[in-house]
């Protein structure tokens, strides 16, 4: 076994570990609100609440699975697509967060706060809401060390593939869309107001997240631009696909859950939940997140030789054989 298999299979077993903690929690939650003997979250009931938290349990269990079938023989069984599909989400969920977690905690520790868990309930023990964080970035951490080597195992061609071969150039629109995304997201985290209905709302999370949200919207589209030309490039190829891989499951599992979000903030206009943005121009910009998330992967996946091709001209036009030349 390579080393890179044993750092992916090691990567794997940590990732299931760490989250399982989150899911332990998860379930007493649910079980123990059901059956009275623990709280309901702030500002739900408790048909929302355990709606809620069952819902993350079956993310759980599935971010779980998905980390075991990246080492285990079974899961390269598995149809490619699913896999692929739940690893490019979960991978755009968690790792792309993972520097908004160190720099949230860094700064939480400058204030001399305590880390904001990302749990549901503000009130809950310190030690469920580190067990909590420490399992989101465990899984990203783990994500991002199995995933590769998982994909290295099973598509070995799409890793030894040189730049010059990519996508056809009408690719690089899904690129286009995504940095022009960036750019606006690098605008509000800058400060911009034009788009902001609610300045006063901006806080440092706000913030954080919408400049990591930039970082990978930009990196995505600079990788899936350059994958999708003809010429070569002094990038390495392993470091292009990566990029292109996590921008594009960023904006594609990142909108695509703050876009209803965001809808059913504007058309049920709930007076308790108020975002910065303009609810039309978010809604806007998480449509064309997920779009250009989708035309961006798809560059990444037309990239990938089939096994045993040779090396592909224009895809619109045949080359002539030399049977064709000599009869």
């Amino acid at each position: 076994m390579e080393r890179w298999d044993r750092v992916g299979r090691f990567a794997g077993y940590g990732a299931a570990l760490a989250l399982s903690p989150y899911l332990l929690i998860k379930v007493v939650w649910v079980v123990g609100s059901l059956l009275g003997l623990a709280p309901i979250g702030e500002g739900f009931d408790l048909a929302g609440w355990v709606l809620l938290n069952t819902a993350t349990i079956g993310m759980a269990g599935i971010g779980i699975a998905l980390a075991l079938a990246l080492v285990r023989p079974w899961g390269m069984r598995i149809p490619g697509f699913l896999v692929a599909f739940c690893a490019w989400t979960g991978a755009g969920f968690l790792v792309s967060i993972l520097p908004y977690a160190v720099l949230s905690t860094v700064l939480d520790a400058g204030r001399g706060a305590a880390a904001d868990s990302g749990g549901d309930d503000p009130s809950m023990p310190g030690w469920e809401g580190a067990l909590i964080q420490f399992g989101f970035i465990g899984m990203g951490t783990g994500l991002a060390l199995a995933v590769p080597a998982y994909l290295r195992r099973r598509w070995p061609e799409a890793f030894a593939r040189q730049i010059g071969d990519g996508a056809p150039i009408v690719r690089t629109w899904a690129a286009a869309v995504a940095a022009i995304v960036g750019l606006v997201w690098a605008y509000w985290a800058a400060g911009g107001t034009l788009g902001i209905a609610r300045p006063a709302e901006r806080d440092i999370n706000w913030y954080l997240l919408t400049s990591v949200g930039a970082l990978w919207a930009l990196a995505g589209a600079a990788a899936s631009w350059t994958l999708a030309r003809r010429s070569p490039t002094w990038v390495p190829h392993r470091l292009l696909l990566a990029l292109g891989w996590l921008g594009s499951g960023s904006l594609f599992a990142w909108s695509g859950w703050k876009l209803p979000l965001t809808v059913v903030v504007a058309v049920a206009d709930l007076a308790d939940v108020e975002l910065p943005e303009n609810l039309a121009a978010a809604s806007v910009l998480h449509f064309a997140a997920v779009v250009a998330g989708v035309g961006m992967v798809s560059t990444l996946v037309r990239s990938r030789p089939r096994t045993g091709d040779q090396p592909r001209y224009c895809h619109w036009r045949r080359m002539p054989e030399p049977s064709d030349i000599h009869g």
